[in-house]
């Protein structure tokens, strides 16, 4: 027997679970609350890991617990060995939504939790009352390293681009939108912009960075095909957050029609359409290819497909 072997059988394989929950919250009684343990169960628990890893694991620190050093490099290797055992697990086996209690991790971005969570979560829970929902706020980096986020999650929900070429990675189309410019009720831009308007403003614009332009980001792309490098007055790593930052400005952003809509009333914006007509966005589901034939993750993909055609834009 090989000592990677002795290891793995003087480790209570339960404990993996205990363990991902225990990072994840870096508290000991939310996590027991997430596997169904008491607290002394998951103290025990936490002992027993501090043991085999000859580490703390979690550190008290003032208002709560912090990461070890081992723990952080130990949490993006636990979701990946937790998901495989799982996949091992329901191999050849029927997935009952009913009864359940799988989790589904996707990553997306919060202009698709606006857009589309509300009937995700709907949609899930209707079929699948037992199952939980992971979803992860895409980061600006997502995309230069698509291949190794499609295989740790279940899920990928973006617009697509050139880094999505990946052989194994698997797409649908989900829904469609439209590219508009908001303002403030306010402002000085009339009904119809023109290219020197849109020249000319202030922007507010979402994960821009000056030294990359035009990126892989949607807006910035059609920025750039209505010709404007913008002058950027506000950057917000967030799509949720720039019809806030507009509203009572001077500025202009260009958003997805859908998010305007949702906060034009609320917040006093004017909804415009850009000077130039521009590519629709169109937003996808990516997974790897070894989940295609999966039953449970089959039928979290018809969830996904259902959802967006509950909100009327389903191409799928």
């Amino acid at each position: 027997m090989g000592p990677s072997t002795s290891r793995l059988t003087g480790l209570d394989l339960n404990l993996l679970v205990i363990l991902r929950e225990l990072l994840r919250e870096r508290n000991v009684t939310r996590a027991a609350q997430r596997v169904g343990l008491s607290q002394p169960a998951a103290s025990a628990a936490l002992a027993r890991l501090r043991k085999h890893f000859g580490d703390e694991l979690l550190v008290r620190a003032q208002g709560g617990y912090e990461l070890s050093a081992l723990a952080h490099q130990l949490a993006d290797r636990v979701e990946g060995v937790c998901d495989g055992i799982e996949a091992l697990l329901s191999t050849g086996a029927e997935f009952d939504p009913a009864t359940s209690h799988r989790e589904f991790t996707v990553v997306l971005s919060d202009y698709a939790i606006a857009v589309l969570g509300e009937r995700l979560a709907a949609t899930a829970a209707e079929q699948a009352p037992h199952v939980r929902l992971n979803l992860v706020l895409v980061r600006e980096a997502l995309s230069a390293r698509i291949a190794q986020t499609i295989r740790a999650v279940d899920a990928v929900l973006s617009t697509p681009n050139a880094r999505f070429r990946v052989p194994e990675i698997r797409s649908t189309t989900l829904f469609r939108d439209r590219w508009v410019c908001i303002a403030g009720r306010g402002s000085r831009f009339g009904a119809a912009l023109t290219e020197d308007d849109v020249r000319d403003a202030g922007w507010v614009v979402p994960y821009h960075r000056d030294s990359e332009f035009p990126s892989v980001v949607p807006v910035s792309g059609q920025l750039a095909a209505l010709g404007v490098r913008p002058a950027v007055g506000i950057r917000v790593d967030s799509y949720q957050a720039v019809p806030f930052l507009v509203a009572s400005t001077d500025r202009l952003a260009l958003v997805q029609e859908r998010l305007a809509r949702l906060y034009a009333e609320q917040l006093g914006l004017r909804v415009l359409d850009p000077p130039a007509p521009l590519e629709p966005l169109v937003s996808r589901l990516w997974w790897h290819e070894r989940h295609t034939d999966e039953p449970a993750h089959a039928w979290f993909r018809r969830v996904v497909v259902r959802a967006a055609r509950a909100i009327g834009a389903a191409d799928a």
